[in-house]
C-alpha cells in the first residue's frame, strides 16, 4: 500500500508484500492492536484503548456499502526499483518546542528571515539563468560543429562518411548522456516536471532533488539534445531549477559541516515548497526567456498552493533570469561565444504578420484547433504506451538502458539524414534576402545534395538544431519553400521520433517535441488551407503549435503568454486563445494530460485539487487501514523503539489516561523523525512520575530540523542501552497538539478537499459518540487514492461519475 499512516513506500515489490499483510489483517476494526509477528507482550499495551467496544459498536458502524481486503498493488508503477516514496510535511507542526522557538525569535531574526527569502529567490533566479545560458551555449556550439562537419564533407560528395560522422558523433553523446543517468543518477531521465509537480503536491521521492541529478540534469540535458534527439531542454530547466532551489534550501549540510544557526529557518518542507515553486518558474523563463510565462506556469501547472507573497517572489525569481538573459545575449552578440549568438537562446519573431483575419480565417483556426486536438490527445496515448513499453526495458539494468538509447540515436539519425534525400532541389527565389543556399551551419535554404543555386527544403528542418528548425518554421518571410509533401514528411517523422523518444533514459522535455511536431502540422494545413484563408503560413506554424500544446499539455494561460513573450507579438493573442481552447477541449474528451499522465505510470500519488465525485458516497472511517498505533503522553524506551522497528509509520497518535486527565483524550500526534531525535538525545527519565521536565532546555528546534538529502536519522543509528529500555519519555513537548482532525462521518470528498488543501500528511478521524476510543483512525494520502478507495469497494462504478 502507499502510505498508511505514514508507511515509506518502496514501489513494486514492497507494495505487494505490504498488500498480502493487509490482507492478513483485514479491514473491519478501525481500532487495533499490534497484529505483527513477533510481537511480545511486554509491548501489548502500545494502541490498546477500550478495543472491546470496537466490538459492540461493530453494528452501529457497519458501512452500507460491501467492503473487501484491498489487494490490488497501489503503485502500477513505470521503473519500479528506482525510489521509495513519503509524504512531505507541509503543516505547520504546533509544538512546545516550535512554540519555544517562535517565541523567542527577535525583530532581527524575523528581518532576517524574510532577507533570506528574497537573497535565496535572487540566488535561484541567478543559478537558473547562468545554467539556461550554459546549456543554451554549449548545445549551439557542440551541435554546430557537428552539423558543420556533416555539411563540409557532403560538399565534397564524401556522402557516406557524412553519415558516418553525423551519425557517430550522436551515438557518441547520446551513449554518454544514458551512462550519466543509469550510473549516476537514474531519477534525471526524462522532462522532471512530474516529479517537481508531485514534489509541490506532497509528494517527496529520494534523489528527485538531490545535487547528483542536479549535475546529470545540466550535462545529460546538453548531451541529449547536442544527439539530435527530438526531445528540448525546456523540461529539464524546470526540474533544474527546482534542484537549485532545493540545493539552496537544504539550509546546510550536517554531513560536511556546513550548517549556520541564521539558516535553520529553512530546515522545513513548508519553506522549501515556496522556493522549488520558485525554481520551477526560473527554469521556464531561463528555458523559454519568458520571465511572465514561468510564474503562470508555476501557477498553472506546477505548484498545488499558491498565495500572493508568493506571486511576488516567483515574479522576482523570473525576472532575474530575464535580466541575465538579455546580459549574456549582450555580451555573445559580438561573437564571444563561437557558434552561440542571440539565435541561440529561443526567440522567433513573427510580428510581421498580418493581424486582421475573417470568419474564413477563423474557421481555418477552429478546424486547426480540433484536428490538434485528437491529435494531441493520440500522442498523449501512444506516449503512455511507449513508457510502459520501455520501463520493462531499463528495469533489466544499465547496458539495456544504454542499448535503447544508442538504437533511438541511429534511427533518429536515419530519418534525419536519409529523409532528405526524397525531396525535390528547388531553385533558389529570385527575392530572397538571406543567401540561398545557406551558407553557414543554420538557415532557412539547405543545399544538401543539391546543385548550386537550389537548395533541400526537408534538410532545411532535420539537419538543424530544434531550435533552428523552429524558427524556419514559425519564419513569416518565406511563404511556398516549403512543399507540401516535405511538410507531411516532417511532421510524421517528428511526431512518432518524438513519441519513441521519450521514455528512454536520458534527460528528455516534452515542449519542444510538441512544438516541432505542431508547427510542421499548422505549417502543413497553412498549405492546405490557402485558398480559402490569407494568414500568414508563420501564423499557421505558430497556431499550430499553440493548438498541440494545448492538445497534450492541457495548459491554456501560460502557454499562450510563453508563445506571447517568444514571439513579441501581442496581436497574436486571440488567435492563440482560441486554438488554445478548441483543442484542450476537444482533447480533454479523451484522456488526461501528458503530465498527469506520467504521474500516474511513475506511481507518484498525486492528489487532484477536486474529489472524485464517487467519493460523495464514503465517508472517512470507510477507508481507514490498520493497525492504528498510539502512545501514551509519558511512554517506556522499549515500547516506542519496539513500535518505530516494526512499523514504518510517520505519523503516531498520543494519548493521555487518567490521572494526566479526567479520561482517555486526545492529546495529538508525533512525528517519527520527533521521536527518533528524542531516543537518540536520550531524553529520559527513571520514574514514570518524575519525567524529565527539562526537556525544552536540553533540545531546541534546530535538533529537529529537517535535512534537505538524504533519509536523516534512523532507527539502526540510535543506540539504546538494555538497561535504558524501561526507562521513560515524555511526548508531550514534541507533540502537535493541533492536529487536523475530522468526525468518522465526514463525507471523503470533503477531507480529501480538505487534505489537499492544507497540504497534510495526516488527518485524524474522530469518533463521532462518547465511550468510544478518542481516536478512530488515520487517514493519509494512500487512503484516498483511487486505487485504494476501488480495490475497497470494487462494486463502485467509477464511471458513473464520470
Amino acid at each position: 500500500m502507499l502510505e498508511p499512516v505514514g508507511t515509506d513506500i518502496k514501489i513494486g515489490e514492497g507494495a505487494k508484500k505490504m498488500d498480502k499483510e493487509e490482507a492478513s489483517r483485514g479491514h473491519g476494526d478501525y481500532v487495533h492492536d499490534i497484529e505483527n509477528d513477533g510481537v511480545e507482550d511486554e509491548s501489548a499495551g502500545i494502541g490498546r484503548y477500550w478495543s472491546e467496544l470496537s466490538d459492540k459498536t461493530n453494528a452501529s458502524t457497519k458501512p452500507l456499502l460491501v467492503k473487501r481486503t484491498n489487494t490490488t498493488s497501489q503503485i502500477a508503477i513505470v521503473g519500479s526499483n528506482l525510489f521509495p516514496i513519503e509524504s512531505l510535511d507541509y503543516e505547520i507542526f504546533d509544538n512546545q518546542i516550535f512554540k519555544q522557538d517562535w517565541r523567542s525569535r527577535t525583530k532581527v531574526q524575523i528581518l532576517q528571515y524574510l532577507t533570506l527569502k528574497w537573497g535565496f529567490a535572487f540566488l535561484i533566479g541567478l543559478g537558473s539563468g547562468l545554467v539556461g545560458f550554459f546549456n543554451s551555449f554549449a548545445v549551439e556550439n557542440i551541435a554546430g560543429f557537428k552539423l558543420i562537419l556533416t555539411i563540409s564533407l557532403m560538399s565534397e560528395s564524401r556522402y557516406v562518411e557524412a553519415f558516418v560522422a553525423y551519425a557517430g558523433v550522436n551515438i557518441c553523446l547520446a551513449a554518454a548522456a544514458a551512462a550519466l543517468c543509469a550510473f549516476i543518477a537514474p531519477a534525471a531521465a526524462g522532462s522532471g516536471i512530474p516529479e517537481v509537480k508531485a514534489y509541490l503536491n506532497g509528494v517527496d521521492a529520494h534523489t528527485i532533488l538531490a545535487p547528483s541529478t542536479l549535475c546529470v540534469k545540466i550535462f545529460g540535458s546538453i548531451l541529449g539534445v547536442s544527439a539530435g534527439f527530438v526531445v528540448g531542454k525546456e523540461g529539464p530547466m524546470v526540474h533544474t531549477g527546482a534542484c537549485i532551489a532545493s540545493l539552496l534550501g537544504q539550509g546546510g549540510s550536517r554531513k560536511y559541516g556546513l550548517t549556520w544557526n541564521w539558516l535553520r529557518y529553512f530546515k522545513n518542507d513548508r519553506d522549501r515548497r515556496d522556493m522549488i515553486t520558485c525554481g520551477a518558474a526560473a527554469g521556464v523563463a531561463a528555458a523559454f526567456r519568458a520571465p511572465v510565462g514561468g510564474v503562470l506556469f508555476a501557477l498553472e501547472e506546477a505548484a498545488s498552493w499558491w498565495r500572493s507573497a508568493l506571486l511576488w517572489r516567483t515574479f522576482f525569481t523570473t525576472a532575474v533570469v530575464a535580466i541575465v538573459s538579455r546580459v549574456a545575449i549582450g555580451f555573445c552578440s559580438t561573437g564571444k561565444c563561437g557558434l552561440f549568438g542571440e539565435g541561440g537562446l529561443i526567440m522567433y519573431e513573427v510580428s510581421s504578420a498580418s493581424a486582421t483575419y475573417s470568419a474564413t480565417d477563423i474557421l481555418a483556426v477552429i478546424i486547426l484547433g480540433i484536428i490538434a486536438g485528437i491529435l494531441g490527445s493520440l500522442y498523449n496515448y501512444l506516449v503512455d504506451k511507449v513508457v510502459r513499453t520501455y520501463s520493462i526495458i531499463n528495469e533489466k539494468g544499465a547496458a539495456f538502458k544504454i542499448s535503447l538509447v544508442v538504437i533511438i540515436a541511429i534511427l533518429t539519425s536515419s530519418c534525419y539524414y536519409f529523409l532528405p534525400w526524397i525531396a525535390n532541389c528547388t531553385p533558389c527565389p529570385s527575392d530572397v534576402t538571406v543567401s540561398c543556399p545557406s551558407l553557414d551551419n543554420s538557415g532557412e535554404y539547405r543545399r544538401f545534395q543539391c546543385p548550386p543555386g537550389y537548395y533541400n527544403d526537408l534538410a532545411s528542418l532535420f539537419l538543424n538544431t530544434n531550435d533552428d528548425a523552429i524558427r524556419n518554421l514559425f519564419s513569416p518571410k518565406i511563404t511556398k519553400e516549403f512543399h507540401i509533401s516535405s511538410l507531411f514528411i516532417y511532421f510524421v517523422t517528428i511526431f512518432f521520433l518524438g513519441i519513441i523518444t521519450y521514455g528512454i533514459a536520458i534527460p528528455s522535455g516534452l515542449f519542444i517535441p510538441v512544438i516541432l511536431a505542431g508547427a510542421g502540422y499548422g505549417r502543413l494545413i497553412g498549405r492546405l488551407f490557402e485558398p480559402i484563408t490569407k494568414l500568414d503560413r508563420g501564423l499557421f506554424a505558430l497556431l499550430g503549435a499553440a493548438s498541440f500544446l494545448g492538445g497534450t499539455m492541457r495548459m491554456t494561460v501560460s502557454i499562450c503568454v510563453i508563445l506571447l513573450e517568444l514571439t513579441n507579438d501581442l496581436l497574436l493573442l486571440p488567435l492563440v486563445m482560441l486554438v488554445l481552447l478548441v483543442s484542450k477541449t476537444v482533447a480533454d474528451n479523451f484522456n488526461k494530460g501528458v503530465y498527469d499522465q506520467i504521474l500516474k505510470i511513475k506511481g507518484l500519488p498525486y492528489m487532484e485539487a477536486h474529489a472524485e465525485p464517487y467519493m460523495r458516497t464514503l465517508v472517512t472511517r470507510d477507508v481507514l487501514s490498520g493497525p492504528l498505533i498510539t502512545f501514551f503522553g509519558i511512554e517506556k524506551v522499549r515500547d516506542i523503539l519496539h513500535a518505530l522497528t516494526t512499523t514504518g509509520h510517520n505519523g503516531f497518535p498520543v494519548i493521555d489516561e487518567p490521572p494526566i486527565s479526567d479520561s482517555p483524550e486526545l492529546c495529538g500526534l508525533v512525528l517519527r523523525s520527533h521521536l527518533l531525535v528524542l531516543l537518540k538525545e536520550k531524553i529520559f527519565s527513571r520514574d514514570k512520575n518524575l519525567v524529565d521536565q527539562s526537556t525544552l532546555q536540553r533540545i531546541s528546534a534546530l535538533d529537529f530540523g529537517k535535512a534537505g538529502s538524504g533519509k536523516g536519522i534512523k532507527v539502526e543509528d540510535l543506540d539504546i542501552e538494555d538497561e535504558e529500555m524501561d526507562l521513560y519519555v515524555d511526548l508531550h513537548p514534541i507533540t502537535n497538539a493541533s492536529p487536523y482532525t475530522v468526525i468518522e462521518t465526514m463525507s471523503l470528498a470533503k477531507a480529501a478537499i480538505l487534505f489537499r488543501q492544507h497540504g497534510l500528511r495526516h488527518m485524524c478521524v474522530v469518533p463521532k459518540s462518547q465511550g468510544r476510543p478518542p481516536i478512530v483512525g488515520i487517514l493519509t494520502r494512500h487512503d484516498f487514492m483511487p486505487e485504494h478507495v476501488l480495490g475497497l469497494y470494487p462494486n463502485i462504478d467509477s464511471h458513473k461519475w464520470q
